[in-house]
């Protein structure tokens, strides 16, 4: 099959790595430094596999064909400008491993909905400042029709990326499985910007085991109000955390936690990644996508409000600051030291 993997981040990068590897046609859509180191040297991957895969890279729409699957991976706030110039372009399905539930709606404004798949991506890994990429988590990558139909085109997808070696499932809910993410990735991405911390460090601490819990239990809420069942599924339990006692729940979240510090130590949150690095996080796809939603039906989410209020608060101050260091580092030449 052709894929075409817009964004060459460590999740684009995995998959296309992968991709490549098993022979298929991978063609990867990247800023300009990127896509030329990619050319030149490979997607690099380490961690739970060590390889260097070969494969296309590009950096203009005008410089792409067909593809039979377009992969959209770049953060959330990048969506609409990254999918934008593609819009002509000869793409048979089009579907999103980016966080958050927005990005289906904004790939049918472009490619139209009949083209559009949902997806949930369980699977992470972290870029070095070498474009090393470390795969540290495969769990699942979950692809399905938005009209919740089976249909050969996702079983097909699914069958390549899966024997590729990233595990992948066709489902029939995908909604439902998107929103379970949604819902437990809020209350992960929240505590791990304001913690900054290992992922099983706030995991495991009860109080701020109890601030996920609470975040997620608000983010559950909205969904129930919104008809949309939860299920349990990696990396957080969002059905049994919304329908136990708050102690019980904490427990579940904290043996998580244990789980993570056996399994994957190093793993951080990818927003707290992004935060580290001066970079936008993604919040108003994400946590203001939820806070208002929720303010549109009257419903009261008050500690999700709060983190949602801290984070864009903390992120604004950390983007502010990493402007200012990179304005100083530049000589009167505007050339950078």
């Amino acid at each position: 099959m052709r894929f075409a993997i817009v964004g060459a981040g460590a999740l684009g990068s995995i998959l296309g790595a992968h991709l490549a590897r098993a022979g298929h046609d991978v063609i990867m859509v990247a800023r300009e430094d990127r896509a030329r180191r990619i050319r030149e040297a490979g997607l690099r991957i380490k961690g739970l596999v060590e390889m260097t895969a070969h494969c296309e890279a590009i950096s203009e729409a005008a410089q792409f064909g067909k593809t039979d699957a377009l992969i959209v991976a770049v953060k959330t706030h990048a969506t609409d400008a990254a999918i934008q110039p593609f819009a002509n372009c000869d793409v048979d399905v089009a579907f999103s491993v980016q966080n958050g539930v927005m990005k289906n709606e904004q790939l049918a404004r472009v490619f139209g909905v009949g083209r559009v798949l949902g997806a949930m991506a369980d699977i992470s890994g972290e870029m070095d400042e070498t474009g090393h990429v470390v795969f540290t988590r495969n769990v699942n990558l979950y692809i399905g029709e938005l009209d919740g139909r089976d249909s050969e085109r996702v079983r097909q997808i699914a069958e390549a990326i899966g024997s590729a070696g990233v595990r992948t499932t066709a489902v029939t809910n995908i909604q439902t499985i998107e929103w379970s993410k949604f819902v437990g990735w809020m209350g992960l991405m929240a505590i791990a910007v304001l913690t900054r911390v290992e992922t099983w460090k706030f995991l495991t601490d009860p109080g701020s085991a109890l601030a996920v819990v609470r975040v997620t239990r608000d983010s559950g809420a909205l969904a129930s109000a919104l008809g949309i069942p939860l299920v349990d599924n990696s990396p957080l339990p969002v059905a049994s955390i919304c329908a136990s006692q708050e102690c019980d729940a904490v427990q579940m979240v904290q043996a998580i936690g244990a789980e993570f510090r056996s399994r994957a130590p190093f793993h951080r949150v990818s927003s707290l990644q992004d935060l580290e690095s001066g970079r936008r996080l993604e919040i108003e796809e994400t946590l203001g996508f939820a806070v208002r939603k929720a303010a549109e039906i009257n419903l009261n989410v008050p500690t999700l409000k709060l983190c949602y209020d801290l984070v864009a608060a903390l992120d604004r101050i950390e983007v502010a600051r990493s402007e200012v260091t990179f304005s100083r580092r530049k000589t009167p030449g505007g050339i950078n030291e």
